[in-house]
């Protein structure tokens, strides 16, 4: 009989969230499942990673069939722990997520979530970050399962450029179905960033980041457009963050002093 490929799920929400669990079942149908994932929620820590501290790695009884560990570090850590020291070597596919919350435009550089799959795809693994664009504890994740079997066989079949990974994002559900499935460029948006200022019980100051969304990009083809539309917007990412257009004029410039 053939090896069943082994897939690697990880996030940054933590291993007990109830999106990883879904996307750990969804994988069962591809290939033996591995799952290392943070211990606590990690979200918005972007590609960090752990050099000033050790890090743990605890067996979590997740489901039957599955292999799972906690790890006390952030989403890029589980990845680098999986790859050189639980399997040394590389699996046939990583997952990541099915985060809460969204990660189109500017949220790619923050998310966790979408930098676990970087990683990956930095080691030459084929791999897809799930987003679910709902941040309630009660979110349904019924309808995200046919999107994550349809994506996750397409690329198992296909592939990936190495190098390259797949940021997925899919609308909260809603009374109308969705509208199917398009393949974007990320939008050009930003944070316009404010702070909370509060008190605490001894009566010193702390703040709380918050902030707005500005979508400055009014193209259709844009993640942004097809998530508000009623899409799962499909983007592909790279971690190669050259301006390759600005080349050609920086060279134009004096160098002499």
């Amino acid at each position: 009989m053939d090896k069943r490929p082994l897939i690697l799920v990880t996030n940054d929400d933590g291993i007990f969230a109830p999106g990883i669990r879904v996307l750990a079942e969804e994988m069962r149908a591809f290939g033996d499942v591995l799952v290392v994932a943070p211990d606590k929620p990690q979200s918005a820590m972007g590609h960090a990673i752990t050099i000033h501290h050790f890090l743990r790695l605890h067996p979590v009884d997740l489901m039957e069939g599955v292999r799972a560990f906690g790890c006390s570090g952030t989403p890029v850590d589980c990845v680098k722990l999986a790859v050189y020291h639980i399997i040394q070597g590389r699996p046939a596919l990583l997952v990541s997520g099915i985060n809460h919350g969204s990660n189109i435009s500017i949220n790619v550089l923050y998310s966790g979530t979408m930098s676990a799959a970087v990683e990956g795809a930095m080691e030459g693994i084929p791999s897809i970050g799930f987003s679910l664009m709902d941040h309630s504890i009660e979110a349904s994740f019924t309808h995200t399962r046919s999107v994550v079997r349809s994506i996750t066989g397409n690329v198992l079949r296909h592939g990936l450029t190495r190098g390259t990974c797949l940021n997925v994002n899919i609308p909260a559900e809603i009374a109308a179905p969705l509208q199917g499935i398009r393949v974007c460029r990320q939008a050009w948006g930003f944070w316009e960033d404010d702070f909370e200022t509060r008190k605490d019980p001894a009566g010193k100051e702390y703040h709380w980041l918050k902030g707005r969304f500005k979508d400055m990009d009014q193209g259709e083809d844009t993640d942004v457009w097809a998530t508000n539309n009623g899409y799962v917007s499909v983007v592909p990412v790279q971690f190669d963050m050259t301006a390759h257009h600005e080349i050609a004029a920086l060279n134009t410039w004096d160098h002499a002093g």
